[in-house]
């Protein structure tokens, strides 16, 4: 039982930083982990955002690589 709400906080955690990955791709704005004072905890905020930069990028090489994805190109 534990190590299932284990598994599910940490996919959630992964979707929640591929999440914020995916803003700031799209955006250009991102979480300012230098302004947390502790190095620790700035340390491990680092690594979260980094996994989701990860996943985010594996998920892109996926659909461009995928027949059932195609470019939009159509004008917004």
């Amino acid at each position: 039982m534990v190590l299932g709400r284990l598994v599910h906080y940490a996919v959630d955690a992964a979707l929640l930083s591929t999440v914020v990955a995916g803003v700031r791709r799209s955006s250009g704005f991102s979480p300012d982990a230098s302004a947390i004072p502790d190095p620790t905890i700035r340390s491990v905020t680092e690594s979260f955002l980094g996994v989701g930069e990860t996943i985010f990028d594996m998920i892109q090489a996926t659909a461009v690589n995928s027949p059932y994805f195609k470019k939009d190109t159509s004008k917004r």
